[in-house]
């Protein structure tokens, strides 16, 4: 080790230099954390790579508001929600592609048509919001769970279907919504491609870990990671008492977090609403799930 102004020989710990008296600067005070623990890391920008399933060949370009690049082979196609169409080529055409479980979607208020390639040629994704994109290579038996109207595309051999997050708390305080998409593959592979609004972390989750996310962060989860609602009273004294709602995940497997936390809007009939009209509306979607 050397004086960095006179190059006079120091020995290594030395706050300064026995020859010129230059101080060396003090190094940062290490980070500490919980023996074992690994904070969420953020996930390596994807412009400018490619990633394949199948026939279909995707590249993600653009950083602020990035767009998913996709060239057709014409043997697999991809499918979509349809107001995440960039641009396509004429001889790309568009068709709508019925859901699973329609009926229970339709009283549920979700969408029972996703819309869907045919042919080959180049077609473009995107949304209009910042964000970053997270490809997600699915083989066969793999399911993730993604929060809802987050997937931008899929390719055609991945199953998409939703659950309910069932109790109480999640009906009245949930903050998410309560439904959340489903992907699996079957056989063979599949190419999820989601959005996440700001920049996007990742947390590999122990068996028996757990993280506490605020519920418009979460963005997708292994289908083995456990979800609960928390519901933490903060009081205030003789005035009474506020409360927030967290969503905790518990491992095996990753959760994506990200840094925009996003809360869909309401209508404004939605923003008059109690706990008691969600509690029957809750009841009501039930009768078909």
């Amino acid at each position: 080790m050397k004086c960095p102004r006179c190059g006079q020989p120091m020995d290594h710990g030395s706050a300064f230099c026995v020859s010129c008296g230059f101080r060396l600067a003090a190094a940062p005070a290490a980070r500490t954390a919980a023996p074992g623990y690994v904070e969420p890391h953020e996930q390596e920008p994807e412009a400018g790579k490619v990633f394949r399933a199948g026939d279909v060949t995707v590249k993600i370009e653009g950083e602020l508001v990035p767009v998913v690049d996709v060239i057709l082979g014409g043997r697999d196609n991809v499918y979509f929600e349809h107001h995440t169409l960039l641009w396509k080529q004429p001889q790309v055409n568009i068709v709508t592609r019925s859901l699973k479980g329609a009926v229970k979607r339709f009283f549920a208020g979700l969408q029972i048509f996703v819309t869907e390639t045919q042919g080959s040629g180049n077609i473009a994704f995107s949304r209009d919001a910042p964000g970053q994109i997270v490809p997600i290579l699915l083989r066969a038996g793999e399911e993730v769970h993604v929060r809802e109207h987050q997937f931008l595309l899929a390719s055609g051999h991945v199953d998409y279907d939703y659950f309910r997050v069932k109790g109480v708390a999640n009906i009245l305080f949930g903050g998410t919504g309560f439904f959340i998409d489903s992907f699996k593959v079957q056989g063979g592979e599949g190419l999820l491609l989601l959005h996440g609004y700001g920049n996007v972390f990742t947390k590999e989750l122990r068996a028996g870990e757990s993280l506490d996310i605020e519920p418009g962060a979460f963005l997708w989860k292994d289908a083995s990671v456990k979800i609960d609602t928390v519901l933490t009273n903060l009081s205030t004294g003789f005035f009474g008492g506020v409360s927030f709602t967290i969503n905790r995940f518990t491992g095996p497997g990753r959760v994506g977090i990200q840094s925009m936390s996003y809360h869909p809007p309401q209508a404004g009939s939605a923003e008059q609403t109690t706990p008691g009209d969600a509690l029957v509306r809750s009841v009501v979607k039930g009768i078909f799930d």
